[in-house]
């Protein structure tokens, strides 16, 4: 069921107005709602062309995550190169663009974040954030990349792909997330824009909704598993109920990314710079 307007508006507005990057009014309100984005979750146009929804991982590996791109008029802040890191390091075997890969949704900021992925040698994960449907650009996104949540299978760890870019992940995804989760085989990887928990007591930064941030960690805590967040542009790392929430500094300004590798038993982390 399609959410009224305001339960849309209003979220976008609370997670949105304090973010660091710039914000676009009249582009956030004409912005485009979850449920019809929820709709093409097995549209996989642009990953149909990079491997598709399974990828080779192994017992020992290592992947990726850049959030907060913030791709603009075809600059993708030196995005580019990533390549050099994933070139010298043959573990890594995926990579993950975790929202607000540009700063309106623009047709030729998508592309190009596209050629940069296809220029990389590894599966690319793209999610989308709040900024990537600016002006109802949805419809490009649709077009070039296609849906917003969906599920990688590897040999040894599931990854789960989640939209929200509204502000809110919705009953349908969480219900479609729980359903899934019951298959997950191996380790538990969960990938989003906006983040679930704020730094201090007086940054509204986060999800919106506190019954859904209880919902979603209870069910990442069920496979001990680790979600990936970006948006709020500062690093947290949180542990709670058995899961592990790792909320990664924006690229645009900070040029970071973070490095997860994976060992036997053990997974670890380190956030780098280009």
């Amino acid at each position: 069921m399609v959410k009224p307007i305001f339960k849309i508006l209003l979220p976008i507005l609370l997670v949105c107005v304090t973010v660091s990057c710039r914000v676009d009014l009249f582009g956030l309100f004409v912005s485009t709602d979850l449920d019809e984005r929820f709709k093409e979750k097995n549209n996989f146009t642009f990953l149909n062309t990079v491997g598709g929804t399974t990828v080779t991982l192994g017992n020992e590996y290592s992947f990726i995550v850049i959030t907060d791109i913030h791709t603009e008029g075809g600059d993708a802040h030196g995005l580019e190169n990533i390549k050099t890191v994933i070139e010298s390091n043959p573990e890594i075997k995926f990579a993950v663009f975790c929202g607000d890969n540009t700063q309106t949704g623009a047709e030729q900021d998508i592309r190009k974040i596209i050629e940069i992925a296809r220029s990389l040698g590894i599966p690319v994960y793209p999610v989308i954030g709040n900024h990537d449907i600016y002006f109802g650009n949805w419809s490009v996104w649709k077009g070039l990349i296609g849906s917003t949540s969906y599920r990688v299978n590897g040999d040894s760890a599931t990854l789960f792909i989640l939209d929200s870019a509204n502000g809110f992940f919705g009953k349908g995804q969480l219900d479609w997330l729980e359903n899934e989760l019951k298959s997950a085989y191996g380790r538990v990887f969960v990938f989003s824009h906006h983040n679930l928990f704020a730094g201090s007591a007086v940054n509204i930064q986060q999800m919106a909704d506190t019954k859904e941030i209880a919902r979603i960690v209870s069910l990442v805590s069920r496979k001990r598993g680790i979600m990936f967040t970006g948006h709020s542009h500062e690093r947290l790392i949180k542990e709670t109920g058995g899961g592990l929430y790792i909320n990664i500094e924006d690229f645009i300004s900070n040029k970071t990314y973070c490095l997860v590798s994976v060992k036997g038993t053990g997974v670890s982390y380190d956030f780098r710079k280009l």
